[in-house]
């Protein structure tokens, strides 16, 4: 995998009986451990200025495809550090063929960290704290769909 949060390979549109109803992206997760599920607080995804907030965005892990209900409720199934999850997105005719820039908001909770530093950790707002290990809230990346 890349080093970047939103991973090149993987973007592309969604086609569902020869029709083109979405698009999807991967995404790594940018914490050294992997997290449950419930742990994830998934932010707005946008697309060339196009918003998808967290309730239109279905997550794919691990084969399993979730909602946001679903991804909050889920303490039992892990998202693992070297795999990546897929982030899919319903949207007639999907995205036209071209550079896309697109920014997506993505941070998580941590059993061991103080409240402090998890009660203003917004998805779509980077951390007032920088941490390396953690990395940052908001990804950005310019992609390819062919």
């Amino acid at each position: 995998m890349e080093k970047q949060v939103i991973q090149s390979v993987g973007f592309r549109n969604i086609e569902e009986n020869g029709e083109v109803t979405g698009f999807q992206l991967k995404v790594r997760l940018h914490y050294y451990r992997g997290v449950f599920l419930s742990q994830i607080r998934p932010g707005t995804l946008i697309v060339d200025s196009e918003r998808f907030e967290k309730e239109d965005i279905v997550w794919e892990v691990k084969g399993e495809e979730y909602t946001y209900d679903q991804l909050r409720a889920d303490w039992h199934t892990h998202w693992d550090l070297d795999k990546p999850a897929y982030i899919k997105v319903k949207k007639p005719g999907g995205l036209a063929q071209g550079f896309h820039d697109i920014t997506y908001g993505l941070c998580y909770t941590s059993s061991y960290m103080p409240p402090i530093h998890q009660d203003n950790n917004e998805p779509d707002k980077d951390h007032f704290i920088f941490m390396p290990e953690i990395g940052k809230n908001v990804h950005h990346r310019r992609l390819l769909i062919v």
